[in-house]
């Protein structure tokens, strides 16, 4: 007999909540046996859960783990189209990171452009406070 889990079970192993599990089984990521109204997820929902939270990590939304999900169903062992299409999501996903990389480095370097001009204006403004002040033997008015 293969072992089972209960919802609080794969919620501790995997630190997510209950709630969230039952989300993925709406979505028809898992599906998982009843006892009543207790939930029954088999070894299999375990893998799926696993793999469900991976997908999302890598940035795969639901619907296309769903999809890598129903490719899989369909032979039992995987297929060259299940693999061809993993492969295109990472890419997919690669590229999306590359160009959010580069538009944190085009961020990066506004932001220090942008502190640059304001410590030179700050320093600016404190040169012609000391000059005032130097010259009018006053401080000046916002001082």
């Amino acid at each position: 007999m293969s072992k089972t889990y209960s919802i609080s079970d794969l919620a501790n192993e995997f630190d997510i909540t209950t709630r969230s599990i039952r989300f993925y089984e709406d979505q028809e990521l898992l599906y998982p046996a009843r006892r009543g109204q207790t939930r029954i997820y088999s070894s299999q929902d375990r893998v799926r859960l696993k793999l469900t939270l991976r997908g999302k990590r890598l940035g795969l939304s639901l619907a296309e783990i769903r999809e890598l999900f129903e490719l899989w169903d369909e032979t039992r062992v995987g297929s060259e189209k299940q693999l061809l299409l993993m492969l295109n999501k990472i890419s997919e996903r690669r590229a999306v990171l590359e160009q959010q990389m580069k538009d944190i480095a085009m961020m990066q370097l506004e932001l220090e452009n942008a502190e640059i001009r304001c410590r030179q204006a700050l320093d600016e403004l404190h040169d012609k406070e000391e000059f005032d002040e130097k010259h009018t033997g006053a401080p000046s008015p916002s001082s």
